[in-house]
């Protein structure tokens, strides 16, 4: 090493390979022996003296030092790993403690992080293998051509089709040329990561061996039998734009398995995914084949998936091929009368009767009932992102599920849970005032034209009539309890979450979802369960009514399941409750996946 005293007294060690570059670089110069410019030279100079580039010359010294000296080894190789465990454990805790929040955010920063990815590359190697040299023989009366070298990686291998992982690209055949091109290019496979391969290449020959006249499927054959590196020799395609991978992540609203896709052109290449997963999807260059990662996926390779429009266009056609009497069965499924309770009739008054029953109950839902529109409704992909809990603003927890499940209960035993902190809104009706009543206390009493006019506008995320009278659920009055620092609980008929899932409120839906029908009978049974179809309450749950809870959770599914945040199923109460708490403090106090438009 040499060291050199600089003017102002410090003393800077410049590597010796860099100073005997340093030394070649100015004597050719004065020797005037460079064809470059005098600003070339001055450029070059400053850079070979940079204290950032021996530095990183230092580093690397060190590191390959390392790899034969038993004095440095790592103590583990995937502390990002470590990194997001603990940022999991802290996330529950923020609340708790002053520490745990604090290092809970310090661990976000990139500088942190930044130094944890560099530690891991470095203990896992990343920087090897050493490829060899690459072969420089070229025909003179050949087209400009590349060759490209890259290391055989365990990626899955393709099928018969026109596709090819094994080194993170997929080919085909060209319709006019024939000839065999690089048809894509999968966002972290090795092709991506070298930057050498390019959609539109032409591919002369693999590992020496002219593909001339070959099909894909000769290429991939070529391609499994090879061992370590691989040596591709291509036509540049014209355009050489890279690669960009987008920031997108969606929440997919459909289960998608690759081998059972017979329109995907590499099976191996899919990714297959269940309803709820959320993915980052890399690439929306082709109008039919998005490319993507489950997020957290340690894989970094992409995969095949359809795009929103192959998608919507699949299920359009499903539709449309389904038969005059499965229609029938469809639409009976969707439609059939499950008068919609608002409020139970007449909710907070325990003086109030109930209807009779189902038949005679004579309730008003003018925002609701509309299944035409919900039907065409075609969920796919929705576009989401990390919505952080906000300090004294607390997301609505809304309850849907069809009459009876037990979200009554499920509302009402969490409010007692802490009565200054949960909060439901309180109801309008226009009825009048009975001597006993206080306005604000059980009810806002107001005129009944003032209802319907603010029904009119849309004001009102639900409402009925009972007895001549309306009642209703003010959207107004959730907003004041939610920037009033409450977190609103709220229970309402399904056809609500058109007014209430907006950016303005962001609720957290929960399903309340019913068990089997043997399962249903039996635990209300034990637990004595009321109807809530019975106008006194004095009676059990008839066959009928459990029947018709099961019928209107499949249509409220078959709807809506897409706006779902979380599913409980409410076999037993005391169960369905612990998970309903440990849900809302979730909410309260840990990022969750919401729609993009959400967070801003």
């Amino acid at each position: 090493m040499v060291t050199e005293t600089m003017a102002n007294g410090s003393n800077v060690t410049w590597d010796p390979a860099l100073s005997r570059l340093l030394s070649s670089l100015e004597n050719a110069q004065e020797q005037k022996e460079l064809p470059s410019s005098e600003d070339e030279f001055v450029f070059l100079s400053e850079l070979l003296k940079s204290k950032e580039l021996h530095a990183l010359v230092s580093a690397h010294n060190k590191i390959k030092g390392s790899t034969t000296s038993k004095k440095f080894f790592p103590l583990l190789s995937t502390s990002m790993q470590v990194m997001m465990d603990v940022l999991e454990v802290l996330a529950s805790r923020t609340h708790v403690s002053e520490d745990c929040k604090e290092l809970f955010f310090l661990l976000q920063r990139p500088h942190i992080q930044g130094i944890l990815c560099a530690h891991d590359a470095v203990a896992q190697k990343d920087y090897y293998p050493h490829l060899p040299e690459i072969p420089l023989e070229v025909d003179e009366d050949e087209e400009t051509i590349k060759i490209v070298q890259l290391v055989k990686s365990n990626e899955p291998l393709t099928g018969a089709q026109s596709a090819e992982p094994i080194v993170g690209a997929t080919i085909k055949t060209d319709e006019e040329t024939g000839k065999i091109v690089i048809a894509r290019i999968m966002h972290g496979g090795a092709a991506d990561r070298s930057g050498l391969i390019h959609v539109g290449d032409e591919v002369i020959e693999v590992n020496n061996i002219n593909v001339e006249g070959k099909t894909p499927n000769d290429v991939l054959t070529i391609l499994q039998n090879s061992e370590g590196t691989i040596t591709f020799k291509l036509v540049p395609a014209d355009s050489k734009n890279g690669i960009w991978e987008s920031k997108v992540r969606v929440r997919a609203y459909f289960d998608y398995c690759a081998s059972t896709d017979p329109y995907i052109p590499c099976k191996e290449a899919g990714l297959d995914f269940q309803k709820g997963d959320v993915l980052h999807i890399v690439s929306q260059d082709d109008a039919y084949w998005w490319q993507a990662r489950k997020e957290g996926d340690k894989n970094m390779r992409a995969g095949l998936i359809p795009s929103r429009a192959l998608q919507e266009r699949r299920i359009i056609h499903e539709r449309s091929q389904i038969t005059k009497d499965s229609k029938e069965e469809v639409v009976g499924l969707c439609s059939v009368a499950v008068a919609p309770v608002v409020m139970s009739c007449a909710p907070q008054s325990p003086k109030s009767p109930r209807c009779t029953t189902i038949k005679t109950k004579k309730i008003m839902y003018d925002t609701a009932e509309n299944d035409d529109f919900d039907r065409e409704q075609i969920a796919t992909y929705e576009e989401v992102a990390k919505l952080y809990p906000r300090p004294g603003i607390y997301r609505p927890i809304v309850l849907i599920g069809a009459p009876g499940v037990g979200r009554n209960e499920l509302k009402r035993r969490l409010i007692a849970t802490n009565p200054k902190k949960y909060k439901t809104p309180m109801p309008y009706t226009s009825r009048e005032k009975r001597p006993a009543e206080v306005n604000g206390q059980e009810y806002f009493f107001v005129e009944r034209s003032y209802m319907e006019n603010e029904i009119e506008k849309g004001n009102f995320i639900e409402y009925g009539e009972y007895k001549g009278n309306l009642y209703g659920t003010s959207l107004d009055s959730v907003k004041m309890l939610v920037h009033g620092g409450f977190v609103t609980i709220l229970n309402p008929h399904y056809q609500a979450l058109k007014l209430l899932r907006s950016p303005q409120l962001k609720p957290y839906i929960i399903y309340i979802k019913p068990p089997s029908l043997e399962v249903l009978k039996e635990t209300r049974a034990l637990a004595h369960a009321r109807s809530t179809f019975d106008a006194n309450n004095s009676r059990g749950f008839t066959d009928d009514e459990f029947h018709e809870i099961l019928h209107a959770s499949s249509r409220i599914e078959f709807l809506y399941e897409h706006l779902f945040d979380e599913q409980i199923v409410n076999a037993d109460l005391a169960t369905a409750f612990e998970q309903l708490v440990t849900a809302v403090n979730r909410v309260e106090t840990e990022p969750l996946w919401a729609p993009a438009s959400w967070v801003q």
